[in-house]
């Protein structure tokens, strides 16, 4: 290492130190001191703190009042804490912090990430310092001196996982940081100022921002555009302004970029699956029927139907210049089209093309086709110049420059082919499912892609390094496209809405964790503390419930972990894994206690007894079997009538033990003699889930047949049956009072049932994959979910009469009981563990303020589509 490397390195380590030393000065101060200062500074309408306690004659009266706030008996004492020595050091402190390098410098950059991570690690746990953080994000409310040291701190706390949930932070004045990620569930943020902050993965659920001001945020989502059916293709105009949808409701629409509006909708008789916009934006191409039509973009008029193709068009594409459109079909042909006379120039005969791209000086057309090539053509002549044998799939892109052609690969890959050397010039891997569209921006150095697996990817061309990736589709991304301003991408779905991204904001590479598969089980512990999932990635994670901060990584598991169960007591958790077997851990120690074989196949679910001392497991080799927790060894072994088990579960007083089978029925055995009780026989498929209710009167389970039903224990027979899900019944569970049920379904929603009147109260949504399984806390306040989207949610299932106190203060028109959505009803997610946060803000109040982006696009739009409620005026007010 060279004398420059040393150097810096000293200096990093003196910066660390500095920093944890400036803010470990205050430590020997009690926690409540802050509070009462920030209330005195609040009361006296104070804008310059430091002068204020710089003043001998105000530390009297910040004792006075302190000890009249307090009213303690101990009041010696409490003067002795508060006389000269403590303010001094307060004010010291902030004398420090005014021209330290924490209050002039944005710490959430890729420069600070050492010093930041090395403090993090030093000051996790302490709370005096926690609180400190605290005490300086709300001083930036009261004082403009401190706005850089509080964004900093705010920034620490976010990273930290610290609970800031249901706080309020009305006033604070956040710049130059980053809150990605952030959890400000059901927070007070009215009144706040934020600027040049990152806003990306925040949860704003329930959140209040009244009359707010923030200006320069960086959030790669910009809009959401719903109301189509299934989105198949869209395309920019030349000047950015609208974007044009085709989708498989036989409509083309075209949107206003900056509102989201739908300018106009043209309706067919048939599937639209491309539409393109002429480069001087005037006309706009698309194809229906057996034509191919070309219309007025400002009046929707045909000016004219190009007459030719015997077979569906799938792709479309205007030359440079405007003067030429290729369009390519089923029909195994390429046509070349005049576009002032609507002739046909040229016809390309080859299998049938997928899709089509001029290169910009317009002399040569790449197409790619269903017999997995890619074949380019020149245009003037018609002559196949070459033909690449490939792995191709579905979409084809010139480079701005004509040099290089990118394209999808079966392997779910992306290559660079360079058109000139005839060669591949890259290899991008990232998608795990096939990619369906490419397209690079304007200036020729990021490439865009979208595939059959939610995230829109954003590769660097030159260094070939996925920059970022883009989340919130919930199914295949059939389309992406740059705008012609470099300023965004649109992205459209199989999920029937189109999504505007920012794809110059910032991003944030924070590290967070997460499981990176599929999360196929959770269970909360009994004393609602820990969060257990289980996943396709073969680990067991253990989370904090109230932060959402990851406790453990339990490895042991060679396959996916396929169910986890707490004991009642608390002290062991139970795994089960299709490696066939199962896994007792020590909650505590986080240790592996035991490893228990006998199942030949898949363990499908573990279930402990309510006295923690038997363990049941189900397996896919037609086994129930029942183990001794203590010992680890095998009590009794239960077969199944030769069918598969995919749920067990013990009864509350455990004399019985249910489980759903792929025989279709429900069954219950007596655990004592492992004696049948009953069969109960009702569904028409596989029962995947099944649970007990409290009192152990009533038994539910969930099938493949999308239903769920309810036995009565006692006597066998059905006592009611809930339809209402789209797929698969996953997963049910029963509330701790018996009141209600929840279910996961893979049509990818939550749904609450009343079990007295059989009606479904509430479909949560969130989820955009799968919903694998649900779980209800003890205490009856928490809902867990997880899902094949590689997330697990939180839910808030408590009544909140603060929120309808808050609408109620507005104008009651429009914000009926009935037009309430669900999320406002206190139903919403109040943490979500992934590794991809997305923004949220279901329920979330606004009213009046400004929220834009570094680019002036006002996010209000965003909010709206994400469920929350633009409010309209005061009741008071006569006028807004």
């Amino acid at each position: 290492m060279g004398n420059l490397g040393i150097k810096q390195n000293k200096e990093q380590l003196q910066l660390k130190n500095d920093l944890y030393e400036f803010l470990a000065s205050l430590i020997d101060l009690d926690e409540y001191i802050f509070t009462f200062m920030l209330e005195m500074l609040k009361k006296e309408k104070l804008k310059n703190s430091l002068e204020f306690l710089s003043e001998k004659n105000n530390h009297q009266k910040v004792e006075q009042y302190v000890l009249q706030v307090q009213n303690h008996e101990q009041n010696e004492d409490m003067r002795l804490e508060c006389r000269e020595n403590q303010i001094k050091k307060i004010a010291n402190f902030l004398h420090k912090a005014k021209d330290h390098d924490f209050n002039k410098y944005n710490y959430s950059i890729k420069e600070y990430e050492c010093i930041k991570q090395d403090l993090i690690t030093k000051i996790s746990c302490d709370t005096k310092i926690i609180t400190l953080l605290q005490f300086l994000v709300h001083l930036t409310a009261l004082d403009d001196s401190y706005i850089q040291s509080g964004s900093n701190s705010l920034h620490l706390l976010v990273q930290m996982k610290v609970d800031l949930k249901d706080q309020n932070f009305e006033y604070i004045k956040i710049r130059n940081t980053s809150l990605f990620g952030g959890n400000f569930v059901k927070c007070d943020l009215s009144g706040s100022e934020f600027n040049n902050v990152i806003i990306s993965g925040m949860n704003l659920n329930g959140a209040k921002l009244l009359n707010c001001k923030w200006k320069n945020l960086r959030i790669n989502e910009l809009k959401k555009i719903s109301g189509h059916g299934g989105i198949c293709n869209v395309c920019f105009s030349p000047d950015s302004k609208s974007l044009a949808s085709c989708c498989d409701d036989n409509s083309i629409r075209l949107s206003d970029v900056k509102t989201g509006n739908i300018k106009s909708i043209f309706k067919g008789k048939s599937q639209e699956n491309s539409v393109c916009f002429s480069p001087n934006g005037t006309i706009i191409a698309s194809f229906r029927c057996m034509y191919v039509c070309i219309r007025n973009c400002r009046t929707g008029k045909y000016i004219s139907k190009l007459i030719g193709h015997v077979g569906p068009v799938f792709s479309l594409c205007f030359s440079l210049d405007g003067t030429k459109l290729a369009s390519g079909s089923e029909d195994k042909s390429i046509r070349i089209w005049d576009v002032k006379t609507g002739s046909q120039n040229a016809k390309f005969d080859c299998p049938y093309v997928i899709s089509l791209c001029f290169s910009p000086d317009g002399a040569t057309l790449a197409s790619g086709g269903g017999d997995k090539s890619i074949r380019l053509w020149e245009v003037k002549t018609g002559q196949q110049i070459f033909k690449l044998e490939s792995n191709f799939f579905n979409s084809v892109c010139f480079s701005p420059d004509g040099t290089t052609l990118a394209f999808g690969s079966l392997d779910n890959s992306i290559r660079l082919w360079d058109v000139n050397k005839r060669k591949y010039k890259a290899k991008f891997d990232g998608h795990t499912h096939l990619v369906r569209s490419v397209c690079f921006s304007p200036d020729g150095t990021k490439l865009a892609s979208g595939s059959d697996y939610h995230p829109i990817c954003l590769w660097d061309v030159e260094t070939r390094q996925l920059k970022g990736q883009f989340y919130g589709h919930q199914y295949q991304v059939r389309s992406v496209s740059f705008s012609p301003d470099g300023n965004s991408i649109a992205s459209g779905s199989s999920d029937k809405s189109i999504r505007l991204w920012d794809y110059n904001s910032e991003q944030y590479k924070a590290k967070i964790d997460g499981h990176t598969h599929y999360v196929l089980t959770v269970c909360i512990s009994p004393d609602c503390t820990i969060l257990a999932s289980g996943s396709s990635d073969k680990s067991i994670r253990l989370w904090d419930v109230k932060t959402g901060q990851q406790k453990a990584k339990l490895d042991g598991h060679t396959g996916h972990v396929m169910s986890v169960n707490f004991s009642s007591d608390g002290i062991t958790l139970a795994s089960g894994s299709n490696d066939n077997s199962i896994c007792l851990w020590d909650v505590k120690t986080k240790q592996s206690k035991a490893k228990l074989n006998g199942h030949t196949n898949y363990v499908r679910a573990v279930c402990f007894s309510t006295d923690s001392k038997t363990l049941a497991s189900c397996s896919d080799d037609c086994s129930i079997r029942l183990w001794d927790v203590k010992t680890g060894q095998q009590q009794t072994k239960l077969e199944s009538h030769r069918s598969i088990a995919y749920s067990v579960c013990f009864s509350p007083d455990n004399t019985k033990l249910a489980f759903g089978s792929s025989d279709n029925s429900v069954y219950l055995w007596d655990v004592k003699t492992g004696q049948q009780i009953f069969k109960l026989d009702g569904h028409t498929y596989y029962v995947l889930s099944v649970c007990f209710s409290s009192d152990g009167t009533t038994l539910a389970s969930g099938s493949d047949d999308q239903s769920i039903r309810l036995w009565d224990t006692q006597t066998g027979q059905q006592k009611a049956k809930f339809d209402g899900h789209g797929h698969f019944v996953r997963s049910v569970c029963f509330s701790p009072d018996g009141t209600t049920l929840a279910s996961g379904s893979y049509d990818e929603s939550i749904r609450l049932w009343d079990i007295k009147t059989g009606y479904q109260k509430v479909k949560l949504k969130g989820h955009t994959d799968y919903v694998s399984q649900v779980c209800f806390s003890l205490d009856g306040t928490t809902l867990a979910s997880c899902s094949y989207d590689s997330s697990i949610h939180l839910w808030n299932i408590q009544t909140d009469d603060s929120y309808k106190e808050t609408i109620s203060n507005f104008k009651p028109s429009i914000f009926t009981e009935n037009m309430l959505p669900v999320c406002n009803n206190s139903y919403f997610t109040k943490l979500r563990i992934s590794q991809n946060p997305i923004l949220e803000a279901q329920g979330a109040l606004f009213f009046k303020g400004e929220f834009l982006n570094y680019q002036g696009v006002d996010l209000r739009y965003l909010f709206k589509s994400k469920g929350s409620l633009m409010l309209e005026c005061k009741k008071v007010q006569k006028q807004c």
